[in-house]
């Protein structure tokens, strides 16, 4: 461990995370957990992160698990934000952390799935408490340049996690991926149809103000021919302009749905 409090290796170049061995498994678990991960997906596409966090840490015997993702703060910076955690680091859900001189973006700038651990240090860093991580998988994800990693961690032993663990979390990052496009697709859906209900608002209002408008232009224009009716069509006038602006009025009092 370096005096950062961070120690990072290539996963599939390990020996020794390689050479694991010995820990008892219930190899029907994460086929029924993939299968409740795509129910989810189908049924309640909003919880679908959470739930692939939650079978991340029981089906790895992981203290926690979670999805990073990348992305700009409100000034601008690179960072990773967590949008799904499960279990001991779940107070963090929504949290920050830097985008350099951290394990996600290491991970992401390798593109390989790698090992980590994390003590104090680290945390000072950070300006964080939090347990130190004894063992940890990172996993990059991508979709349509949409980035960020998966990752599960162990808080007390040094070899929590072996391939079979490695591989089931690589089958739920890309998932991740899958889950991610069709968000974005999704939002830029409802960004179409809200930018379309403003079209529509914006066609009713004009329909309803030009019909007035544009009676009140024609009386308007007979008044200025200075005729023997030129004061009665100017009250006329006067009458339509009070009606048109007490009808905007109503227009501009409508309440409509927050987009």
């Amino acid at each position: 461990m370096s005096d950062t409090g961070m120690e990072f290796r290539d996963l599939l170049s390990d020996p020794a995370f390689l050479g694991r061995t010995g820990k008892k498994r219930d190899f029907q678990q994460p086929f029924d957990a993939l299968r409740r991960v795509t129910e989810v997906f189908a049924s309640r596409p909003a919880d679908v992160l959470q739930e692939l966090v939650n079978v991340a840490m029981t089906c790895c015997g992981a203290d926690s698990a979670g999805i990073s993702l990348q992305e700009p703060d409100e000034e601008g910076k690179p960072t990773f934000r967590w949008v799904a955690i499960a279990g001991t680091f779940s107070a963090y859900l929504q949290g920050r952390t830097p985008r350099f001189f951290s394990p996600c973006g290491s991970c992401l700038d390798s593109g390989r799935p790698h090992l980590y651990r994390v003590t104090k240090p680290y945390y000072d860093f950070l300006g964080v408490q939090a347990e130190p991580i004894t063992d940890g998988m990172l996993i990059p994800w991508e979709a349509d340049q949409i980035r960020g990693t998966i990752w599960a961690v162990s808080h007390t032993s040094r070899d929590a996690f072996e391939l079979p663990d490695y591989e089931l979390l690589k089958s739920l990052s890309d998932y991740v991926g899958v889950i991610m496009r069709q968000q974005k697709l999704d939002q830029k859906a409802r960004e179409i149809a809200r930018a379309q209900a403003s079209t529509d608002r914006a066609h009713e209002m004009a329909h309803q103000i030009n019909n007035p408008l544009q009676s009140l232009t024609n009386t308007m224009f007979l008044a200025s021919l200075d005729g023997p009716n030129a004061k009665s069509y100017l009250r006329s006038a006067l009458v339509e302009l009070d009606s048109l602006s007490e009808r905007v009025r109503r227009l501009l009092a409508l309440q409509y749905p927050k987009e």
